[in-house]
């Protein structure tokens, strides 16, 4: 059986699991084995079913969307540093003064972020430019958490509709999460700004 006979009997299979199908989509999906908007579209239909068990559906996608990144940001950290070591590749020193300076909102942002930006770029980014352990399982835990949560109550309040509406979301979901890093940058100049000592006259 080839991957894409595979993932069409997962896409297939997996709904009719209930919870635990929703907690074997998000760690499958979320690790090297993409299966694009399964997570949410299950998510979604299952608390469109079951709207008093929202935390438990949230809360379990969360956590197996952590579990699966985490296969994918350990390799990533391992192979990433011998890659640049190996070829003498260079990092812009930008990205990694960007990666040292705001580590959370490199890790939080791309979590966060909805369909169709894809994650798994961000977190092989992550491992290879050494972003903490636990500030990757922090960022991801919180931003994975809004998003699923976010979902979760469309689902519970809209039910079937809500899925249409995941599959109609490209360019709002883009100006969202363009919105999320101008709004990150203009609060981090604002703090800087504040941050500054007086200047004091002659």
């Amino acid at each position: 059986m080839g991957w894409s006979q595979l993932k069409i009997w997962l896409a297939a299979t997996l709904p009719g699991l209930g919870g635990l199908g929703l907690l074997l989509t998000a760690l499958i999906d979320s690790s090297f084995f993409p299966l694009p908007l399964l997570t949410d579209v299950l998510l979604i239909s299952l608390c469109g079913a079951h709207p008093l068990r929202l935390p438990y559906y949230v809360a379990i996608a969360t956590a197996a969307s952590v579990a699966g990144n985490l296969c994918v940001y350990y390799p990533a950290r391992k192979a990433g540093q011998a890659y640049f070591h190996a070829t003498h590749t260079r990092v812009s020193p930008k990205i990694r003064r960007l990666v040292a300076e705001h580590p959370i909102a490199c890790v939080l942002l791309p979590a966060l972020a909805p369909f169709p930006i894809p994650i798994k770029p961000f977190v092989v980014a992550q491992g290879a430019l050494q972003v903490p352990l636990a500030t990757f399982i922090l960022g991801t835990l919180a931003g994975r958490a809004c998003r699923f949560f976010a979902e979760a109550l469309v689902g519970a309040r809209y039910g079937s509709a809500a899925q249409r509406l995941l599959f109609a979301q490209k360019w709002p979901a883009l100006l969202v999460v363009a919105a999320l890093v101008l709004s990150f940058f203009l609060l981090r100049w604002v703090w800087s700004f504040r941050a500054r000592p007086p200047a004091q006259a002659d």
